[in-house]
């Protein structure tokens, strides 16, 4: 018995880790692109943030069950599994993702504009404004994000291993 709840306990681990290292790699990026293309942002860019704004908020509104099968044929194809430990980490990271996304770009409007407009100034490019003033500055916020969403990830791993993932 004890031996179950071990192996439960790394592959829930396992799960969370990779879904929630994977979903960081990308909801960081578009978290960030989210903000740099709103309408203050220094990339202002509506048409590419209305679209990826409505991707993030319709995968973040679908209830995780739904979302768990709703991606099975895409687990499927890149597993070749609907099952298991590895066809879970699927639609962990594509429920991570986006909410990493979101938490993200709520991170970064709350860097004082002053800041940003100083290194316009100064002359910085948009790669040093992001990199040495948005992430350094948000990364209090950047972290409860992630520290969230991780706990969100050990919640939605025990419903996908209720339809047999891990």
């Amino acid at each position: 018995m004890f031996d179950m709840f071990v192996q439960s306990f790394w592959e829930t681990l396992i799960m969370v880790g990779i879904s929630g290292a994977v979903g960081a790699l990308v909801g960081l990026p578009l978290g960030v692109l989210l903000y740099l293309t709103d309408r203050q942002g220094v990339l202002q860019n509506l048409a590419v943030n209305r679209v990826l704004g409505g991707i993030v908020n319709a995968v973040r509104s679908t209830p995780f069950i739904i979302l768990l099968v709703a991606v099975i044929p895409f687990t499927r194809l890149v597993t070749g599994s609907s099952i298991g430990t590895a066809a879970a980490v699927v639609p962990l990271t594509l429920a991570a993702a986006p909410f990493i996304a979101r938490l993200v770009e709520t991170a970064l409007r709350e860097v004082d504009r002053g800041l940003i407009e100083a290194a316009q100034s100064m002359g910085a490019t948009t790669s040093q404004i992001v990199f040495k003033v948005l992430l350094p500055e948000s990364l209090p916020g950047i972290v409860a994000g992630l520290t969230i969403t991780f706990v969100s990830l050990v919640g939605y791993s025990a419903m996908a291993g209720a339809i047999g993932g891990g």
